[in-house]
Order: C-alpha cells, then structure tokens, then sequence
C-alpha cells in the first residue's frame, strides 16, 4: 500500500469515527498495539505534533512540536514495536515496553539524538525514517505505574538510546510554526515530561495474539 494511499484511508476511517461516534476499542481502558492516538502533554495542554517542515538547525530533520489545538489532524501517531520486538494488534502496551510512535500523516518516526534543541538547547526530538522505517534511535520505553500503559493515567517516554525523557517546558515558535511549542528531552523526570493518550482508534484485543498482525512494520487494516 503506497504512502498517500495509507494517510487517505487513516484519515477516512478517522473522520468516520468522529461524525458517526464510532470508536474502536472504545470500552477498552488501555492503549494497545496498532492504535492510533494523539498524546497529550499534561502540563503543557499540548499534543505531540509534526509535519513536513524541517529544523533550521541542528540534525534539520523533521520538526516535532507542541499544538494546543484538539482537531489538528497532524497530531495523530501509531504505536507500533520494534525490529527486536513485535507489537501485535489489540495487545496491551505493557509498563517497560519499548516501542516506536510513528506519525501518521508523515510516515516518520519520533526520534532523538545529541543535537541540541532550536529554543531551549535541550535534547533535540525529530521525526525520521521513511514509510515508518528509520533505526534505533526511534526507540522509547513507556514509563508508568502498573502492569499496562492505561489510557487515563499520565506516563513517561524514555529514548531507549540517551535516556532522556519526551518533554515540553513552554518555549514557542515563531515563523514558520508561530505559537507551536517545543518539544525535546530531558534527563530529569518532571511535570513537564508526563504524557496521557487522548483522541484516536483503539484496537480491541485479537481473541489470539500468534493470529494477529504484527505492528513492528507499518500495516493497515480495516
């Protein structure tokens, strides 16, 4: 399935859900693989967010940043495993699970490296890769309290590689992205790193997981 193809049908059947009130999962009280959400950051009230537009410095990779608006299509991200580990549909996300988040509108994956940020000169967050593929700097471990990665409590985002956490501190944008706020890492846990699931399609459990299609590569299906 080509990439323009993939971004149409996820944007179809996300459009559906919202006019006919139809969500996916939506009994279910945990994020698992394959869904697709948006994340937002508790302290900030800001979802995780990218696009097409590339930094003006550092690695001038694809931009990530912080959106305050709800509806902003851009803003949506699919929770996919690893190469070492598979992710297959409708499986709880567990508390210590490694996985990679991969934009939906971009085909690129939420990454972090040395660079320093543009604003705050923290650690730089990109998005990168291409059809959902890039290496394992595109790795994070989900930080939280119990067994599964529940959809009403705020977690963490560890980059498996630098151990620095997804955080937002407040620092906006100017032109070209006036009023998006940055989005980096940082080594300290705080406020400003807690993240909760919000709007998106849930899947539902498959009734058996060695059945079910695996998430560590880019896949659709409705």
């Amino acid at each position: 399935m080509s990439k323009w193809l993939l971004v149409n049908c996820l944007t179809f059947l996300l459009l559906f859900c919202l006019i006919f009130g139809v969500a996916l999962g939506a009994e279910l009280n945990f994020v698992t693989c394959g869904s697709v959400i948006k994340l937002l950051n508790i302290k900030h009230n800001v979802r995780l967010h990218s696009h097409d537009v590339r930094y003006g410095s550092g690695s001038g990779q694809q931009s990530v940043t912080g959106v305050s608006a709800a509806e902003d299509s851009n803003s949506y991200w699919s929770v996919r495993g690893t190469n070492d580990a598979f992710c297959y549909r409708g499986t709880s996300v567990k508390c210590g699970q490694t996985i990679r988040l991969t934009h939906v509108n971009t085909g690129r994956n939420l990454h972090s490296h040395y660079f320093a940020s543009p604003l705050s000169s923290n650690q730089e967050v990109s998005a990168f890769g291409d059809e959902g593929e890039g290496d394992h700097l595109d790795e994070w471990t989900v930080q939280c309290g119990g067994s599964v990665w529940r959809r009403e409590e705020a977690v963490r985002f560890l980059h498996k590689a630098t151990e620095a956490l997804l955080s937002v501190t407040g620092e906006q944008y100017g032109r070209p992205i006036h009023g998006q706020t940055e989005v980096h890492a940082m080594s300290s846990p705080s406020q400003h790193s807690l993240w909760k699931a919000m709007e998106g399609i849930f899947m539902k459990p498959s009734e058996s997981p060695v059945g079910g299609r695996d998430y560590s590569h880019p896949h659709t299906e409705f």
